[in-house]
C-alpha cells in the first residue's frame, strides 16, 4: 500500500497554478493535466483551499495560488489532502497472539521506530517547496525540449 495520491495530485495542481499563472485554471483544464476526472480536481482543490493554500471560488472557474511557492511546503500539501492521520502512516497489527514472545513484544518494539521514521518523513517535506518543485519541473522541461 501506497501513500493516497491526493499528495502527489496536490502538488501537480499547486505546481500548474503557478506555470499556467496566466491561464485559468477550471478543474477541466487541470483534470487534463493531471489525466484524471474534474471531480477528483475539486475534491482535492477543496483540500487545498480549506488549509489555506489555494483561492477558489465556487461557480467561479479557475484556482489561483493564496501563498507564495516558496510558503508552501510539500509537508503542509501533505497534511492539506489528509494523507494520513498523524501516527498513522505505520499501521500496527492488532491483538497479535500474547503466548507468543515475538507477539507479545512486538507492538511495542515497533511503534518507537515507526514514530522515528514518521517524524523523519514530515522534517524531509519540510524543507521542500511548491517553489522548488516548480523550479525542478522548469528545469527538466527546457533540458527535454532541447
Amino acid at each position: 500500500m501506497s501513500i493516497s495520491t491526493r499528495f502527489s495530485v496536490g502538488i501537480h495542481i499547486l505546481s500548474l497554478l503557478e506555470v499556467n499563472k496566466e491561464g485559468v485554471n477550471t478543474s477541466e483544464f487541470i483534470a487534463k493535466s493531471v489525466n484524471t476526472n474534474p471531480a477528483l480536481i475539486r475534491k482535492i482543490t477543496g483540500m487545498l483551499k480549506n488549509a489555506g493554500l489555494v483561492y477558489a471560488r465556487s461557480g467561479i472557474p479557475g484556482a489561483t495560488l493564496a501563498k507564495e511557492l516558496s510558503d508552501i511546503t510539500l509537508l503542509d500539501v501533505y497534511q492539506a489532502v489528509n494523507v494520513v492521520q498523524d501516527k498513522e502512516l505505520f499501521g500496527i497489527h492488532e491483538k497479535p497472539n500474547p503466548a507468543c514472545t515475538v507477539g507479545r513484544n512486538i507492538q511495542d518494539t515497533i511503534e518507537p521506530i515507526f514514530s522515528v521514521a514518521e517524524l523523519a518523513l514530515k522534517k524531509a517535506l519540510g524543507v521542500v517547496t511548491i517553489e522548488d518543485v516548480v523550479k525542478d519541473i522548469l528545469e527538466k522541461d527546457k533540458f527535454n525540449n532541447t
